[in-house]
């Protein structure tokens, strides 16, 4: 057998179980966290409202999804969507992803650098995801190599994407952490299950990142072989 062949099932092996280890563990803890009560007894919307208000953003609005995890800030019509569960439960879960989202709209004010240069890099990157995998699927199939190293170039623009992401996802969770204590949202024994609840949030970025480093090296190894 094809020593580097066989690495190529090992990376997808190893990539398929971080991707799905990740995943895992959050829904597992979000599963675990939603059912603890806050001692406050309040809801991830009034929880965004009062964080909102007090860093001067009456003007961010706060929407409902029907989606599970779906919860985001948006920043072109400043908006802090939230999930069905964590707009209306009192859950330790809904004050953590409240606190979170409500992370992204105080960054949005500051003008937070990884935020802005995200947005700017936005399109860029959705054209990058459509055309590299044509580009690879194309040079792995029709045996084209240049189209392949243009895809691997593309994953490395997705690949930069999801690095950026990872300070402006862990700052905006320090700062919502930092809100809820400082507001007197949480008690302070709930705060250690609120930080469980958002490493486990920010983990999911990290295996992004790991997977795609992984898959980028899968890929020069299948054009090494080929040239």
């Amino acid at each position: 057998m094809d020593y580097s062949i066989g690495l190529d099932y090992l990376i997808l092996i190893v990539t398929l179980i971080i991707t799905v280890g990740a995943s895992i563990h959050l829904k597992h803890t979000y599963v675990k966290t939603k059912k603890i009560e806050s001692k406050k007894g309040i809801s991830g919307q009034e929880t965004a409202r009062k964080i909102l208000d007090n860093n001067g953003l009456n003007n961010v609005s706060i929407g409902e999804s029907v989606d599970d995890l779906s919860d985001h800030y948006d920043p072109r019509n400043k908006t802090v969507t939230l999930s069905t569960d964590i707009y209306r439960q009192s859950s330790l879960a809904s004050i953590s992803v409240a606190a979170h989202e409500c992370g992204h709209a105080i960054q949005d004010k500051d003008g937070y650098f990884f935020l802005r240069l995200r947005s700017k890099i936005v399109p860029i990157v959705n054209l990058a995801s459509s055309l590299g995998y044509v580009a690879i699927l194309i040079g792995i199939f029709a045996g084209i190599l240049k189209f392949l190293w243009i895809g691997i170039i593309l994953e490395c623009v997705i690949l930069f994407f999801q690095l950026i992401t990872l300070p402006v996802e862990f700052d905006a969770s320090r700062r919502g952490l930092k809100l809820i204590k400082e507001l007197h949202l949480i008690e302070d024994d709930e705060e250690k299950t609120c930080k469980k609840m958002l490493k486990a949030a920010a983990l999911t970025y990290v295996s992004s990142v790991a997977t795609s480093l992984l898959e980028i090296f899968r890929l020069v190894l299948i054009a090494r072989r080929d040239d």
